[in-house]
């Protein structure tokens, strides 16, 4: 019995510790840089892989409008999002993208839960590209001639299996395949190109399609600006075409620039990182207004309603319907694998940004850093919208084109801030317009699905609920990441090494020699310090509460013949915390440190410290210094007066 619980044990360490450890094989090297058209392929899986749903989607929106929708769709593409993103990547060359560029231009906690508002639909996007691309290469499966009668009805599992599949490779270690990229979108964008340039063959010699088309037209809406302006109304429900983008700018690092690019300017990198923007952009609107055209034309209505063969796959329908099974079945093909390498991408994209933004903000737990637990986390999340959605492919497009248009309109507001702040006039009247558009697509798609949003409201309030009980269960840890001294405070420290290190905690008011001297008389008394022994004081200012790991300044002041130690730092208990180790680790000797006791209502105090970073400091110094340092021997101590 002891044998098989010590077997048990054993096992559960070995479990944990493989979930936990470094997924080293599985985090892409920013020091291996590709050219640019390769790197654009790579974010291709992603953007042009919606080709696989985005004309059935549409076509089923729009109906007959399609073409006329999607052609409004282009001009947002190429004179909307293209210019903002061109920006957006000027201006965060690192691949910190938008999310990160309205972080710095919004402090504080309102940046900070601005930006998990923000993940919330990052989170939408990337796990409803997950369950989408799934869902869609299932209907790919699904509705293959050879397979159909035996898959049929199955839908669902086999969602959950692909998804599964995702999961098992991430869970091994997976790395960003440029080449596999490369391929697969060169065979996938081969193969569409043959099946509408078919389809426009097919237009050609059959006229009445055409004719058969306008006539439909005008029958429903005999005005052409009124025809326009139904199309306006209806192409947010197409917004599934804009997907591209942020991961365009997600992507830079592995972008090669020129020779003279510097860490700090990459002025190559950017340069190229444009020319993949458009290039992608130009070519994913040539196959929007095409794929458009003759799907609308050539496959009939009925076709593209739910349980209808062109529904989710309506390229598929005519590479089976015009090129035979043979071919259609080599598209099915292509079109599974870059669907599913789209899952693949969007599943990476989580990985990065969940521990680059939480655990740094405080509000994850550290075992977020590591790749398998977000993994499980992510595919059970996934498995969960398959399941409510029944794997339908426009059950999800609405919610999928919500996460898709909260970012671009993000990505819009940040330009346009940035803009404001560097005074640039047309700048802000050209970015205003882009984002007053984008507003309105986001609001309208919302309203007309609101699905979308009531998945994120789930992704935000889970992240919110979660960020701020981690938040306060990890309030006591150091939270310095580095704690440097300049040569007047070392000097200091250096002098105080040879007898004991007395050190009075001080919230600075004036500053002047009047202030200390009332303070040292007041600590001195209280504590019973001898006259003799020298002392130092310490003042902390609050630099950004919101913030939670740092790089720490130490400044040596000297006020009359009073010395002072001045750093800024997130939270004063912390800090302090961190500085006496500091000091303690650089002289060998444990200091002493002296705070006044503080009187009032404790959960207020509690409050400001988790809020503002002060509150009861000598309290929580003391419990921050308990978890950093395990020996009470090796703690510097405490003393709490008045």
């Amino acid at each position: 019995m002891v044998k098989r619980m010590r077997s048990a044990a054993l096992y559960r360490r070995r479990l944990l510790h493989w979930l936990v450890e470094a997924d080293r094989s599985g985090k892409s090297s920013h020091a291996v840089r590709h050219p640019w058209w390769q790197v654009m392929c790579l974010t291709g899986v992603d953007y042009f892989s919606t080709l696989g749903y985005q004309p059935g989607i549409a076509a089923l929106a729009a109906g007959a409008l399609s073409p006329i929708a999607t052609l409004i769709l282009v001009l947002l593409t190429l004179f909307g999002a293209l210019p903002i993103y061109r920006r957006v990547a000027a201006m965060s060359p690192h691949g910190e993208g938008s999310i990160a560029m309205l972080e710095h231009l919004l402090p504080w906690w309102q940046g900070k839960f601005f930006v998990l508002c923000l993940l919330g639909f990052v989170a939408t996007d990337f796990i409803i590209t997950i369950t989408l691309s799934a869902a869609d290469a299932t209907a790919h499966i699904v509705e293959n001639p050879f397979v159909h009668d035996l898959l049929h009805g199955y839908e669902v599992p086999l969602t959950l299996g692909l998804i599964t599949f995702l999961a098992a490779v991430f869970l091994k270690g997976f790395r960003e395949a440029i080449g596999i990229a490369v391929f697969l979108v060169a065979v996938y964008l081969l193969l569409n190109l043959v099946t509408i340039a078919v389809g426009g063959y097919q237009i050609f010699i059959h006229p009445t399609a055409i004719a058969d088309w306008w006539n439909l037209l005008f029958a429903n809406h005999g005005n052409p600006l009124l025809l326009i302006a139904f199309a306006a109304l209806v192409f947010p429900k197409l917004a599934l075409g804009l997907s591209g983008f942020e991961t365009g700018v997600a992507v830079m690092p592995l972008v090669q620039g020129d020779r003279s690019d510097t860490e700090a300017l990459p002025t190559g990198r950017i340069h190229n990182t444009h020319k993949l923007l458009t290039t992608a952009a130009v070519i994913m609107s040539f196959f929007l207004i095409t794929s458009s055209l003759v799907t609308t034309l050539l496959i009939p209505p009925p076709a593209f309603e739910s349980g209808g063969a062109a529904n989710g796959r309506a390229l598929a329908y005519l590479a089976h319907e015009y090129l035979g099974d043979g071919f259609g079945t080599l598209y099915d093909l292509s079109t599974i694998s870059i669907l599913w390498f789209a899952g693949a991408s969007a599943m990476a994209g989580l990985l990065s940004i969940v521990p680059r933004y939480l655990p740094r903000y405080g509000m994850a737990p550290r075992w977020t850093l590591a790749a398998r637990p977000l993994v499980l986390i992510f595919t059970l999340i996934a498995f969960a919208v398959t399941i409510i959605f029944r794997a339908s492919v426009e059950a999800q497009g609405g919610a999928y084109a919500t996460g898709v248009l909260v970012l671009m309109s993000s990505a819009s507001l940040a330009v346009t801030l940035a803009a404001r702040q560097a005074g640039a006039r047309r700048g802000i009247v050209v970015f205003g317009t882009i984002t007053l558009v984008f507003f309105y697509t986001t609001i309208v798609n919302i309203f007309e699905r609101p699905d979308g949003v009531k998945i994120a409201a789930f992704f935000i309030g889970t992240i919110i609920f979660t960020s701020l009980i981690s938040r306060v269960w990890r309030s006591t840890e150091l939270r310095v990441e580095q704690l440097a001294m300049d040569p007047t405070a070392q000097r200091f420290i250096l002098e105080e090494s040879a007898h004991t290190i007395r050190i009075i905690a001080n919230r600075k008011q004036a500053g002047d020699e009047q202030e200390y001297s009332l303070k040292e008389t007041e600590v001195r008394e209280d504590n019973h310090i001898p006259s003799t022994d020298p002392i130092l004081f310490l003042e902390i200012e609050v630099s950004d509460a919101s913030d939670f790991m740092e790089t720490v300044q130490v400044e040596g002041v000297q006020v009359g013949i009073y010395r002072i130690l001045r750093a800024r730092g997130s939270a004063v208990p912390n800090t302090i915390a961190a500085i006496l180790l500091q000091i303690r680790n650089e002289t060998g000797k444990l200091p002493h440190a002296y705070f006044g006791w503080i009187e009032g209502n404790p959960i207020q105090y509690l409050l400001r410290f988790i809020l503002f970073g002060e509150g009861d400091i000598a309290v929580v110094t003391r419990e921050v210094l308990r978890k950093a340092e395990k020996s009470p021997r090796r703690r510097p101590v405490i003393h709490v007066g008045g």
